[in-house]
């Protein structure tokens, strides 16, 4: 059964109003010459290591942000990735190459740790698209529902649910509730809900919000892309709006989507989700040809043109501003944090007992292997 949130409290018109908020004047420029990005950089890993700092950043960010925090000993991933990276690291500071939730997500996992954000601006439309007193109202209305939030939401919607979930984790934790007999309330994203609803049969109520990226993704235009490309394998990010996520042949997260477009014997691939991804596929799989799904429009005509406005905030040089003057970092009230890190933690170890469980029969079968030959005593 699926049900969605009224739409007079969702206000429709809501996401129309926020991209015309979007200023892309503001994002950094670039530096033009070569040898001044490398100068950069190597001002920054010094930076890092003086300030016992790692660097975690996510696929859709800058790809020179990418670039270093590989160089310098951090991550590039999904939001999941880079939760668990940033709590088990040594390092006493993390730096989060992304979007505000991903830096709050870091404190709340790591309170004694400082957690400076490049960018104090990046925000992420489906975090602003759900506000912490009309989603409190939403959940009051609705008593007897377990609340499941995705993870692109603030520390007070969080700690107001029960679960935290990530895209790549988002199926299988919906399962192991829907397999208990858990009714659900799921927030923000429609088009995820709606996915993991048909996936697995759950009862979800869900809240109308969608990603600013994602929902320009049209199956017109997939369509026509696709016929220039039959032999195209299409790896669709299932924010995306459901006749789109109908045309692919791979669905799921940004690191699932990067292990399809590795994995698989396909030479080329149409990728419907943001185009940061493309630089790690193109690295991984430098032999492969990757080309962007087609969005509602081009240049002033397109909304996001595929690429988070947010996440290109997070550049070298504010990096280097970040560091330069690095501030107290990310706060979170402590009432908030314990009521997130609750729901966030209830992921982690969820994650955690399948990464053990797929460990334990990985070494049942290796061990299988061994004595096959042999027979009863």
């Amino acid at each position: 059964m699926i049900r969605h949130f009224p739409v007079d409290v969702c206000q429709p018109d809501a996401k129309d109003a926020l991209s015309r908020q979007i200023t892309w004047h503001e994002v950094p420029s670039k530096f033009n010459l070569q040898s001044d990005k490398a100068t950069l950089k190597q001002a920054l890993a010094k930076q890092l290591k003086e300030q016992d700092a790692v660097l975690v950043a996510h696929y859709y960010t800058d790809p020179d942000i990418q670039d270093l925090a590989l160089e310098t000993g951090g991550c590039v991933g999904d939001s999941l990735e880079m939760a668990r990276f940033g709590q088990e690291h040594e390092a006493s500071t993390v730096l989060v190459a992304g979007v505000g939730f991903m830096a709050e997500s870091a404190k709340i996992l790591s309170p004694e740790k400082r957690v400076l954000a490049v960018h104090d601006e990046a925000t992420c439309s489906l975090d602003l698209g759900c506000a912490p007193e009309d989603f409190k109202q939403f959940c009051a209305a609705h008593p007897d529902r377990e609340v499941v939030v995705y993870a692109n939401t603030s520390a007070a919607v969080k700690a107001q649910a029960d679960w935290v979930v990530t895209s790549s984790i988002a199926l299988d934790i919906v399962r192991h509730l829907h397999a208990q007999g858990k009714k659900l309330l799921w927030a923000p994203d429609r088009h995820l809900g709606s996915y993991i609803q048909k996936q697995t049969g759950a009862d979800m109520l869900l809240w109308q919000g969608s990603c600013l990226v994602h929902d320009e993704f049209k199956a017109d235009g997939l369509k026509a892309l696709m016929s220039e490309h039959p032999d195209a394998q299409v790896l669709v990010h299932p924010e995306s709006p459901a006749s789109v996520v109908a045309l692919a042949d791979v669905v799921g997260s940004t690191t699932q989507l990067l292990r399809a477009a590795v994995n698989h014997p396909a030479s080329t691939f149409i990728v419907a989700t943001d185009q940061g991804i493309l630089h790690a596929m193109r690295q991984q799989a430098p032999e492969k040809t990757f080309l962007a799904a087609p969005t509602a429009g081009e240049s002033a005509t397109c909304k996001s043109c595929a690429y988070c406005p947010w996440m290109a905030l997070n550049s070298l040089e504010a990096l280097h501003q970040r560091l330069s003057q690095p501030g107290p970092g990310i706060q979170v009230a402590a009432e908030l944090r314990e009521g997130a890190r609750r729901s966030l933690q209830r992921m982690m170890d969820f994650a955690a007992a399948q990464q053990n469980d797929l460990r334990v029969s990985a070494d049942l079968a290796e061990h299988s292997q061994q004595f096959q030959h042999i027979g009863a005593a």
